[in-house]
C-alpha cells in the first residue's frame, strides 16, 4: 500500500468516526418506532448522495491531481495538503477544548427524533445532508485523483471510500436485521458511549490524517 492509498484508508476512516454523523445514525435508529425502516431510508439517502459526488468527479476531476513523482504532489496540491492539515488540527483544538453543548444535543435529539416519523421521502433527504462524509469528501475526492486513476478505478475507490464512511450504520441495520431487541440494546448503549468517547478517539484519526496531508504538501512545497 501506498502513502496515497494509506491516506485514503485514514480519510475513510475519519468520516466513518466522525461524532456528528455517528450520532445521527444512532438517533436515527434508536429514535423511531420502526428503526430498520428508517436506517434503512436513511443510509439509502446517505448512500446515494455519496456516491453521486463520486461519480461525478470520476468525469470531472479524474487524475488531474496525479504527479509523476511519487511522494510529491503538485504545488496546488500540495498547497491544498497543507490548508486541509491546518484545518483539520484548528478544528481539533477547538472541538476538544469546547465542553459539551447540551442544547445542541438537545437540537440533534428533536431534529432526528421529527426524522424518526417522517415520510421515505424525508428520511432520504435527512441521510443525504446529514449522514454523508461531509468535510472529508473533498480530502477522498484528492486522494483518489492522486492515484492516477481510470474513470472506472475512480469510482471503484470511491465506492469502498462510500461503504467505510457509512460501514457503522451499515452495521447497525444488519444486526437490527438479524437481532432485533439485541441491536436496540446495543445502540442504546453505543448512544451513551457516543456521549462519552467519540470526540477523542475521531480526533486522534482526524490529527493522524492531518499530519499526512502536511506532511505530503511539505513535500511537494520543497522538492
Amino acid at each position: 500500500m501506498g502513502w496515497i492509498d494509506a491516506e485514503l484508508a485514514l480519510t475513510a476512516l475519519a468520516a466513518m468516526l466522525s461524532p456528528t454523523t455517528l450520532t445521527f445514525s444512532v438517533l436515527v435508529l434508536v429514535l423511531g418506532d420502526r428503526p430498520l425502516r428508517t436506517g434503512l431510508w436513511f443510509y439509502l439517502g446517505a448512500l446515494t448522495a455519496t456516491l453521486g459526488i463520486g461519480i461525478v468527479a470520476a468525469f470531472v476531476l479524474g487524475d488531474a491531481a496525479a504527479d509523476q513523482t511519487p511522494g510529491s504532489p503538485k504545488t496546488p496540491v500540495a498547497i491544498f495538503d497543507v490548508v486541509a492539515g491546518a484545518l483539520l488540527i484548528a478544528f481539533v483544538i477547538r472541538t476538544l477544548r469546547r465542553p459539551p453543548n447540551p442544547k445542541r444535543a438537545a437540537s440533534m435529539f428533536d431534529q432526528m427524533q421529527k426524522v424518526a416519523s417522517s415520510p421515505a421521502v424525508a428520511i432520504v433527504g435527512a441521510g443525504a445532508a446529514l449522514a454523508n462524509p461531509g468535510a472529508f469528501i473533498p480530502i477522498a475526492l484528492k486522494n483518489i485523483s492522486e492515484l492516477d486513476p481510470s474513470a472506472t478505478e475512480y469510482i471503484v475507490n470511491w465506492v469502498f471510500f462510500t461503504v467505510v464512511s457509512l460501514l457503522p450504520l451499515a452495521v447497525a441495520l444488519v444486526l437490527l436485521l438479524v437481532a432485533r431487541e439485541w441491536a436496540e440494546r446495543l445502540l442504546e448503549g453505543v448512544r451513551r458511549w457516543l456521549d462519552k468517547n467519540a470526540r477523542t478517539i475521531a480526533a486522534v484519526i482526524i490529527v493522524a490524517l492531518a499530519a499526512s496531508l502536511i506532511r505530503n504538501g511539505i513535500a511537494g512545497l520543497t522538492s
